[in-house]
């Protein structure tokens, strides 16, 4: 099944572009999922598992880096990409 996420990061620290950018770095170590990303947020499609997956890593690792990262996510079902 194909799934889309859009997700945004917003981390509670002074320096937030940093972590932002180390976050999308860390989803595009996953070569079975699109990334695309712009100003307001990033987009995701692949396979639900493939991305679930990267999702779950990505956040984990981000907040053992960072500590506190509030993540708005949106789930839709299927490939949403423009």
């Amino acid at each position: 099944m194909k799934l889309t996420v859009e997700i945004s990061s917003y981390p509670l620290a002074d320096d937030y572009l940093t972590p932002i950018k180390d976050f999308i770095d860390q989803l595009n170590q996953y070569p079975s999922i699109l990334v695309l990303t712009n100003t307001l947020s990033t987009q995701l499609f692949g396979e639900y598992d493939d991305v679930m997956h990267a999702l779950q890593a990505c956040i984990k690792w981000s907040y053992e880096k960072y500590g506190k990262v509030i993540f708005v996510c949106k789930f839709l079902h299927g490939d949403l990409r423009p």
